[in-house]
């Protein structure tokens, strides 16, 4: 392991959290760092059916049940990355929309990790964040959201200082691996959240609310995104596989797939870049 690993999983200060994502900010009003806890998606639902205003933000060290899409789980060491959870109301934003949220976010942690760590991370549709590396794109966060009433928490999960034999999977990679330029946790997680407020209130703001051409959010989803132009293999929720060449990422954030009978637009699904 690296020698600066250890330092990166210094337990999280609270309070320069709390003051470094609070300050001036238009979206967050409160944020809670938590040394374990099952799912800060689950806590922050519970909270949402409670009354909790928009805009908290639950960090937690270690995660012991937390779960990814499809119903995947999601393993975390405590202090080896962030996993953190939002909850926002989006009334404003027509239901029909409100599922480019969680494409809004892989957008804020992209943006956020080139900027912040210097790594090269991209989208694998819908949000898988991924980074590449002598062997090949590995998944380095992701990125669930979840409805409770008008509200919709979107948590995330990122690997930091996870060594390789750490990881769950050979189909995982961290910042270490991804030879990031910094694993400061606490940088990294406030450059995210920045990230996602300039996102929301941008997407959110947007005539109509919620629309992803006229927020922009559609165009830099597309410049982030390296399924488009690549041949997948979609694993449908029905159990059917569809393959072909992803084309697009239409207006509802689905995405357009050219196969041997016509172009398909697909809601839900996992894709597999085929090489």
């Amino acid at each position: 392991m690296s020698e600066a690993e250890p330092q990166s999983r210094r337990p999280l200060s609270a309070e320069a959290v709390r003051a470094a994502v609070l300050a001036g900010s238009a979206l967050f009003t409160a944020v809670e760092v938590v040394p374990s806890t099952g799912s800060t998606n689950a806590d922050l639902l519970a909270a949402a059916r409670a009354g909790v205003a928009a805009g908290s933000v639950l960090v937690a060290e270690e995660q012991t049940a937390g779960r990814g899409r499809l119903d995947r789980t999601w393993e975390s060491q405590p202090g080896a990355g962030l996993t953190f959870s939002v909850l926002l109301r989006p009334t404003e934003v027509p239901g029909g929309s409100r599922g480019w949220l969680p494409l809004l976010t892989g957008v804020a942690i992209t943006t956020a990790l080139r900027t912040q760590a210097a790594v090269e991370a991209d989208l694998k549709w819908p949000n898988d964040v991924l980074a590449g590396g002598t062997d090949g794109q590995r998944k380095l966060a992701g990125i669930l959201a979840e409805q409770a009433g008008d509200a919709i928490v979107v948590g995330i999960g990122l690997n930091v200082s996870s060594a390789r034999s750490e990881l769950p999977s050979g189909l995982a990679t961290s910042l270490l691996l991804a030879g990031a330029a910094t694993l400061d946790r606490q940088a990294i997680l406030t450059a995210a959240l920045r990230e996602l407020e300039v996102w929301y209130l941008r997407w959110t703001g947007a005539d109509p609310p919620g629309d992803a051409s006229t927020s922009g959010l559609r165009a830099a989803y597309l410049r982030a995104c390296s399924t488009v132009g690549r041949d997948v293999r979609v694993e449908l929720p029905s159990g059917g596989i569809l393959a072909g060449r992803a084309v697009d990422v239409d207006n509802a954030g689905r995405l357009m797939v050219t196969g041997p009978d016509g172009v398909h637009a697909v809601s839900a699904g996992d894709v597999v870049h085929v090489r």
